[in-house]
């Protein structure tokens, strides 16, 4: 299975042309993917550069054999009562069983400017992983606060997810809203985290959970663990953010990750970052996960 997550800055490249088209090719041209996570899609902000339109309606007419599933962490109305709509994107070509939107934390932070921040979560079948749930988001830029109360927020979907794959509710055997949902402990969890592998906030994604049912000494099997240094662990992630446009920053960073529950650790094939794309001021990176 072939994942590529990417951060479009609304599909605004740096030459300030949007371009839903030309993020569609760049990914394709990074893996022939299952499924792709796109972040920072705008609807109906006709004042943002670019005028980026209605891009969800124009990324489905561009991944024809795909469901498409936005998450609008931003979801208001301008002064004439038109809808304006950001947030992320999942796109799949997987058959799908669940779709979840969770609004992130976003405690109170004056200093800063801040937004609301989402994790959209499709649980979808593969035919090589089975069951499992892609979770894409973008974490807070601003306020280190608010990104870790987001962090500690995704680690706790994570967790209540394999809870209820242990112990599912009772199954009432006939078609209602209580009908018998898909739960599975495999997820890969992506996007941009807008922090580096430093930030405290990147501790508490990876931290190991405490399982009481576990002997002394035991290994938990529930973390979420990082897929870079599965794939290299010879060296550092290749940088994703300001290797272009330096207007956020004088360095280079990675601040897009991709991270995958233990059972599907050992089934990372290839992670890669496209290094050349000027498509947006992020680089999309792809995972090849498989037996």
């Amino acid at each position: 299975m072939k994942l590529v997550t990417w951060n479009t800055q609304w599909c605004r490249g740096l030459d300030g042309v949007v371009s839903p088209r030309r993020i569609v090719d760049g990914a394709r041209a990074m893996a022939d993917f299952d499924v792709l996570c796109l972040q920072e899609i705008a609807c109906g902000f006709d004042g943002m550069p670019g005028q980026p339109g209605d891009q969800p309606a124009e990324l489905q007419a561009l991944l024809p054999g795909f469901r498409l599933f936005f998450g609008a962490a931003v979801d208001e109305f301008d002064a004439d009562g038109r809808p304006m709509r950001f947030g992320n994107l999942i796109a799949t070509r997987l058959p799908v069983s669940r779709v979840q939107h969770h609004p992130l934390p976003w405690p109170a932070d004056p200093s800063v400017s801040s937004m609301p921040r989402m994790c959209t979560v499709v649980t979808l079948a593969s035919p090589e992983l089975g069951s499992l749930r892609v979770m894409t988001t973008h974490l807070e830029y601003y306020s280190p606060s608010q990104r870790l109360a987001q962090a500690r927020a995704l680690r706790a979907l994570h967790l209540e997810a394999c809870e209820q794959a242990a112990a599912p509710p009772i199954d009432p055997r006939e078609v209602s809203p209580f009908q018998a949902k898909a739960h599975t402990p495999q997820a890969i969890l992506c996007g941009d985290f807008n922090m580096a592998a430093s930030d405290p906030a990147y501790d508490e994604i990876v931290q190991a959970f405490v399982d009481p049912a576990l002997p002394a000494g035991g290994t938990p099997a529930r973390r979420l663990q990082d897929a870079w240094p599965l794939a290299h662990p010879e060296r550092p992630h290749d940088a994703t953010f300001r290797l272009f446009d330096r207007t956020y920053g004088p360095d280079p960073v990675a601040c897009d990750f991709v991270f995958v529950s233990d059972s599907l650790a050992p089934r990372v094939r290839k992670v890669e970052v496209d290094l050349q794309t000027q498509a947006s001021d992020h680089q999309p990176v792809m995972i090849e996960l498989g037996d």
